[in-house]
């Protein structure tokens, strides 16, 4: 017994020396900017803001700023919040209706439930879209000091009974395009087709002097990554060979950078939106979506190759935070848009016992996300696979 308490003790260790600064540096980075983004529009909005944390639970340390803002970082380093004047709770929920009609004109000017619907979805809608202007910032920054990476996607092995080979691809073929979108390099096919199996797609290629298109479409398989972790990804059975001195990197200007990053946001968004889209049509499974521990895990691993590529992936998580928080479920940043549209198509907001419902049925779907994100993580992380016998 106490042999097996010293592995698991040893194992859970490892886990968190190698995973929990990362995770922590990548996700203070995201939560940070996207509550910083309801932040600045409120306070621009005049509404007076009394909490801005990071993390929820107790708090560990703060102060107060001159417009009586608390700032503070609390135990539960899994997000943050930023409260209201006349909310109720930390997402936003207002108080009740008596509590909310007693106040005086003057707090009135600084409750954020009085102000008009327009600006109300203005700082809702901030947290989100700060998420996706920090994603870009980091793209662009990137782009101007580190380039452009540029391998062309030609292909130099096609994998027997493969779908590339039914497609027709042939040693040396130059793939430009993908369903008449520009191709710039041969990661940029991969992560394309990675999102799309099961889906017949019309590939632009280059051979010789002539241009043709043919019709693949990948095949689901269960791949592994650098680091190990089994990914079930859309696979075409195209190899490229990368000589020495091949790989190269493009320098860009500044405003070619931002160009750049706007596009490489967007097309995060895509293919994160095209995922969640083939799971509801069984094109891909579930089970590539990951909560905490998962992140933890791939921060640590991505961290072992540098500041750089630690940076993308806070950049990648926080366009995915952006997304997720922008779906049409009440406690999100999307519910709380739904709920303000139905307000403009009433007339009238919707009344408080319809909200606490929608609240209430939020919630359920929020916690049975996270349940099935953790039960993903306990079969996919390998130290917690080894912590509790799993093999």
């Amino acid at each position: 017994m106490t042999e097996f308490f010293l592995h698991s003790f040893n194992t859970l260790s490892h886990g968190l020396v190698g995973y929990i600064i990362p995770f922590l540096f990548v996700l203070t980075i995201v939560v940070f900017f996207h509550e910083l983004g309801h932040f600045l529009v409120a306070r621009w909005a005049g509404v007076k803001v009394l909490t801005f944390s990071l993390g929820f639970g107790p708090e560990l340390a703060g102060f107060n700023d001159r417009h009586g803002t608390r700032w503070k970082i609390s135990a539960i380093p899994l997000g943050g919040y930023v409260k209201f004047f006349g909310d109720e709770s930390e997402a936003s929920t207002p108080s009740s209706a008596e509590t909310l009609a007693r106040m005086t004109e003057e707090e009135r000017a600084g409750s954020f439930h009085h102000k008009k619907v327009g600006a109300r979805a203005a700082i809702v809608a901030a947290g989100p879209i700060a998420n996706f202007i920090l994603a870009i910032v980091i793209f662009t920054c990137l782009f101007t000091f580190f380039g452009k990476p540029s391998t062309t996607a030609r292909v130099d092995k096609i994998e027997a009974s493969s779908a590339a080979e039914r497609a027709g691809f042939q040693v040396g073929d130059i793939v430009t395009a993908i369903d008449g979108k520009k191709i710039g390099s041969f990661s940029d096919m991969q992560r394309f087709v990675s999102v799309r199996a099961g889906e017949t797609m019309t590939f632009t290629v280059k051979r010789g002097d002539s241009t043709l298109d043919l019709k693949g479409t990948p095949e689901l398989r269960e791949v592994k990554d650098p680091f190990g972790n089994t990914q079930r990804l859309g696979i075409l059975g195209i190899t490229r060979a990368t000589s020495p001195g091949e790989a190269t990197t493009e320098k860009v200007d500044p405003a070619t950078a931002l160009w750049l990053g706007v596009k490489e946001t967007y097309f995060v968004i895509e293919q994160t939106l095209a995922y969640i889209g083939n799971i509801f049509t069984g094109r891909a499974s579930a089970d590539q979506i990951g909560g905490p521990i998962r992140i933890a895990q791939i921060s640590g691993q991505v961290a072992t190759l540098g500041l750089i590529p630690l940076l993308h992936l806070a950049a990648v998580l926080s366009i995915s935070i952006g997304l997720l928080n922008l779906f049409p479920v009440p406690l999100l940043d999307g519910g709380h848009l739904m709920f303000y549209t139905a307000e403009v198509l009433r007339g009238r907001p919707l009344s408080e016992k319809s909200q606490e419902y929608g609240f209430r049925v939020g919630l359920v779907l929020v916690l049975m996300l996270m349940v099935f994100a953790f039960y993903n993580d306990f079969h996919q992380v390998p130290w917690l696979k080894g912590l509790f016998g799993r093999s």
